[in-house]
């Protein structure tokens, strides 16, 4: 152990506070538990604007139905009639398919019999049907949003009830697939703590979903919309902005919605804090496993077919298609990336055709890990993913949900990343200390794993650590694949120590930190008993005094002075 007066400097500083110090300037691009810039209670909206966190019950866009299964179902419903259209007039029209003409159709037999108004009535009769499901669907689908939750009602016959409670809020999602942005229409999914328990308002007035998210991250922050003479800005309705001509509005919301950045200017900084130039977007993309794996692909093909197995390119040619296809749609989703700070959190938006901006609100990030391939290393290339609630355990494991906040990027790209996702302040000297703290841990304070260590991992033995200071735990690890695991103490589900009998030879131990579901699993692999016994001590204080401390669930609130903070675990 060395003396506090010459240990390293910690890369990460001093954890700021969850309200800024009064009088203090926010600074642009990073999140502040500040309250939001609302329109003021004297503002007359026009009339057919509307409030959507009212407390009444709102119906969703009427296209709804439509999107969420009604155009897959015509598609399946045409299909099936075009391939037993001979079927079903023999079963309608009994005798109508005995003809020896080699060119019969169904349709001729119609028109032949005079059944031409019938076949009319029944399409129009379908149709109608199936219109009125829709439109029924529609009244009995709708959602509220009210000073505590966030609801949504749906089903005709089985009935449905779901409740996201707003100081368990994760994050809010707002996404518009390409199909829907031709209609007007954008999802919005509000993660809740808790697997698979996310509420979805598929779909809202596009229009509406920017709005409808800020006031529903400014009640979870713990800030009332009609406190201190504020009110939340209107949402337009299904009719517009008054004296607005239809087909004008139309046509201009389409072509703004494709144009528009993924940040909504009014909440969020003009400029992203890290920008993604193309070029190292499918550089990154190419150097990857797929690469790997389809060159390995192509020599075994190359092979069978010196060897005479022509049949190899029935099983290569859908291989290299299906590669191609996860490429494509690769780049197409980190195209236009932007990550900036809002009032309520930090904002990622991403996609070309179908694009995507989640909200994470302060806190709501359980564990990032700083990432780098063998192939990127060249380039000085990374990749940071997180972990947060409110994903299933399907999509969580597989890595869904939004998890990778930085697709790709240098260092210093990294450090802003972390500095949004923290709550750091802006520093110019994080990006050396994540440096310092990748490629030489043991000159950045960590504790690292004995020399007996290199039985169980040869090759990383070296550069495998932990370090815990200002409420995070740091785990280091990999050579050939280099991680750097940021833990906030908060967060932490709990802690474990293993060991083996053959680790119990060596006075070797392992550690795991227990977080929410996703990508990233915070091991370490091999350190010392004693060091280990230390770190499941520390780290234990430590979860407790950052939980008594944390106060991230509603962010904004005023919270009463403590008393004086708890003595450094670390």
């Amino acid at each position: 152990m060395t003396d506090e007066t010459d240990a390293p400097r910690p890369p990460f500083g001093n954890l700021p506070p969850q309200q800024p110090a009064p009088g203090s300037e926010p600074q642009p691009g990073y999140p502040v538990a500040a309250q939001p810039e609302y329109f003021p209670v004297q503002h007359q909206p026009p009339r057919d604007q509307r409030n959507l966190t009212d407390g009444e019950w709102h119906r969703l866009h009427p296209a709804t139905p439509l999107l969420r299964g009604g155009i897959a179902f015509l598609a399946i419903t045409g299909f099936v009639i075009a391939n037993l259209r001979e079927r079903l007039v023999e079963l309608f029209l009994p005798g109508a398919g005995d003809t020896a003409e080699e060119n019969y159709d169904p349709l001729t037999y119609v028109w032949e019999h005079g059944y031409v108004g019938l076949a009319l009535l029944a399409v129009f009769v379908v149709l109608l049907v199936v219109m009125a499901g829709f439109f029924v669907s529609w009244r009995m689908h709708t959602f509220r949003v009210t000073d505590e939750a966030v609801e949504v009602r749906s089903g005709i016959l089985f009935r449905t009830h779901r409740n996201a409670k707003l100081d368990r809020i994760q994050g809010v999602g707002i996404s518009r697939p390409f199909l829907p942005r031709l209609f007007g229409a954008a999802k919005m999914e509000v993660s809740v703590a808790g697997a698979d328990a996310s509420v979805k308002l598929e779909y809202l007035y596009s229009r509406d979903a920017d709005n409808l998210r800020r006031d529903v991250l400014t009640l979870a922050s713990g800030v009332r919309l009609a406190e201190k003479g504020l009110a939340p800005a209107p949402t337009v309705g299904p009719g517009g902005i008054e004296n607005e001509q239809v087909l004008s509005r139309i046509v201009n919301e389409r072509v703004s919605e494709f144009l528009a950045p993924e940040l909504d200017p009014g909440t969020a900084p003009p400029e992203s804090v890290v920008r993604i130039p193309v070029g190292r977007l499918i550089g990154s993309t190419v150097l990857s496993i797929g690469s790997v794996l389809i060159l390995a692909l192509a020599v075994v093909m190359i092979v069978s077919i010196v060897n005479g197995q022509i049949w190899s390119l029935f099983w290569f040619i859908p291989s290299v298609i299906g590669l191609g296809s996860y490429f494509w749609s690769t780049i197409t989703k980190s195209l236009r990336y932007s990550i900036a700070g809002t009032p309520s959190g930090v904002r990622i938006g991403f996609g070309l055709f179908s694009t995507s901006n989640d909200t994470l609100p302060p806190g709501r990030v359980h564990a990032i890990e700083i990432s780098q391939s063998v192939l990127w290393r060249p380039f000085g290339w990374w990749q940071v993913k997180i972990n947060k609630a409110g994903l299933s355990a399907e999509d969580a494991i597989g890595g869904k949900g939004n998890t990778t906040v930085l697709p790709v990027g240098t260092l210093t790209d990294v450090s802003r990343v972390v500095e949004l996702l923290l709550g750091l302040p802006a520093s110019e000297d994080l990006r050396d200390e994540l440096q310092l703290a990748i490629n030489e841990p043991s000159r950045s304070g960590f504790t690292l794993s004995p020399r007996r260590a290199r039985w169980f991992d040869p090759f990383a033995w070296k550069r495998t650590g932990y370090s815990l200071r200002d409420g995070l735990l740091l785990f280091r690890k990999g050579v050939v694949w280099r991680k750097l695991d940021i833990l906030p103490l908060a967060r932490m589900v709990s802690f474990s120590v293993s060991q083996g009998p053959v680790e119990r030879m060596f006075r070797l131990a392992s550690a795991r930190a227990h977080t929410v579901l996703g990508p990233i699993t915070p091991t370490l692999p091999v350190i010392g008993t004693a060091e280990a016994a230390r770190l499941y001590e520390e780290v234990s204080a430590g979860i407790v005094a950052a939980s008594l401390a944390d106060h991230s669930h509603r962010w904004a609130q005023t919270v009463p002075d403590a008393g004086p903070a708890p003595e450094n675990f670390s």
